[in-house]
């Protein structure tokens, strides 16, 4: 029983909510405040944060009146903002996210820590749900709502308490926490640009399979393949579609809402069915059975689970269809996530209309030009990007480069794939349009029959509601 009190600072985060759910469930009294519940949005949540007991406050520094309570902030947060300022006040010790899911992870028997730069969630998702079918009795703690364990009492399931000896946890290396993990197993799903330079990432990636007993690794990255190919300090097992990997999906068949494919794994094959599509998630299901396996579950067991796995809200979620046009909702946000979700869209017919909002101006600036890259490669003439601006909650913030900059890439870099190609080769075009109301205008403007909407963004949970609104003007 855990007595102690917690103040979480953002508790309706994506990382803070599952979280501050784990500690309440262990009996610890939580608390929070968070800045979209002072500006009234995402109320559905905060609604339900109370109905689970948990006290909510303005961002003022009025939640806290003892110095014995925790403060739970991100390390960014300065002293100035007045809960922490009321905190240092008080002597409250403070933590960040990362350090308490850390010391939480680390004392659990056998953690399962999902790392990689793509597809966490997804896999944290698979592999809690394998185990939990299997009657494992995980704890799991997701940056996503898992939708095999939502219902009426728990409509934001990016959480799950058990009594059992693993913790499934995703990993992140964003902010270099991932060194505080200590994993039984280590899944790192794959390594590729994101927030660090590639140099700092195997730095991370490494140390962190080191620690670990068991390693999953991907097989078909290549960034992968020179760094644990042969490190050799931990049992290891490759996942991927190319000969050599020791979790192999062979005999594969897409289909627009999931995937068949054959498993070859330690000398047999096994037929696996999934509901959620796209060749990355057959690797994302890879990699979840090889952990399965390396945490005690028959492989036979694990594909049979998989077959019951829903998927998680925000990646690939259909919300509707209207006038035969679908509107789907995706946490897309980098070149490697987006560029998977186009793909799926881009193996059956239709138009894709897809709308980015970049989480911040920060990560413009690191990989705006491989995002302009990646929306050419992965489209073409037919198809249509539109961006609006950054989403911003406040604080100073360089805002040199910003959506209208990557639009202006975007176009430059397609009309110069159209010109190396036929003289009649229609090039893709992008849309900068800053206000999202009028990006939605123009949605439903140019939208047809046929066509697939997909709105990618991450850190701003409206996205959701900017996604189903899209539907009834369509309907018309």
């Amino acid at each position: 029983m855990n007595t102690k009190s917690y103040f979480f600072c953002g508790i309706g985060g994506s990382g803070m909510l599952p979280l501050a759910n784990i500690v309440a469930a262990h009996g610890a009294a939580v608390a929070g405040s968070d800045r979209a519940l002072d500006q009234g949005r995402s109320s559905d949540k905060f609604d339900w944060l109370r109905a689970q007991g948990v006290a909510l406050y303005p961002q003022d520094g009025s939640g806290l009146t003892d110095g014995q309570q925790i403060l739970i902030a991100s390390a960014a947060i300065e002293d100035s903002v007045p809960d922490v300022a009321k905190a240092n006040a008080l002597g409250c010790t403070r933590m960040t996210r990362a350090q308490l899911l850390s010391t939480l992870f680390n004392q659990a028997a056998a953690p399962i820590g999902i790392a990689g730069t793509s597809g966490k969630s997804t896999v944290t998702g698979m592999t809690g749900w394998i185990l939990a079918d299997n009657g494992k009795d995980p704890s799991i703690m997701n940056g996503a709502v898992m939708k095999n364990f939502t219902g009426d009492d728990t409509p934001f399931a990016s959480a799950r308490t058990g009594n059992g000896a693993h913790f499934v946890s995703e990993v992140d290396e964003s902010d270099g926490s991932i060194a505080l993990y200590q994993p039984d197993i280590a899944v790192i799903t794959n390594i590729s640009l994101d927030h660090k330079t590639l140099e700092e990432l195997r730095q991370l990636f490494g140390d962190f399979a080191d620690k670990a007993r068991a390693l999953i690794w991907n097989h078909d990255d290549a960034e992968s393949r020179a760094l644990f190919a042969e490190r050799g300090k931990n049992v290891a097992s490759s996942f991927g579609f190319n000969d050599g990997a020791d979790f192999q999906a062979v005999n594969v068949v897409e289909q627009p809402l999931g995937a068949t494919f054959t498993l070859r794994a330690l000398g047999g094959e096994y037929q696996v069915n999934l509901q959620v599509p796209g060749r990355h998630n057959i690797a994302n299901a890879l990699s979840a059975i090889a952990a399965a396996h390396h945490a005690g579950v028959p492989i036979a067991d694990a594909v049979d689970a998989m077959a019951r796995f829903s998927g998680l809200a925000r990646r690939f979620d259909i919300v509707g269809t209207a006038n035969g046009i679908s509107v789907i909702d995706d946490f897309g946000h980098n070149p490697e996530k987006i560029a998977a979700t186009l793909r799926t869209l881009k193996a059956f017919p239709g138009r894709v209309l897809a709308f980015f909002q970049p989480h911040g101006f920060g990560p413009l600036r690191v990989m705006g030009k491989e995002l302009a890259q990646m929306f050419v490669d992965e489209l073409d003439g037919d198809d249509a990007v539109l961006l609006c601006d950054p989403v911003y909650f406040g604080g100073t913030v360089d805002r040199s480069i910003g959506s209208a900059d990557i639009v202006s890439a975007i176009n430059t870099a397609a009309a110069d794939k159209a010109g190396a190609q036929t003289s009649d080769t229609k090039p893709l075009t992008a849309t900068h349009i800053p206000d999202r109301a009028a990006c939605a205008d123009w949605l439903t403007q140019h939208a047809k029959p046929g066509d697939r909407i997909v709105i990618m963004g991450a850190r701003d949970d409206t996205l959701s509601k900017f996604a189903r609104d899209l539907i009834l003007p369509m309907m018309a």
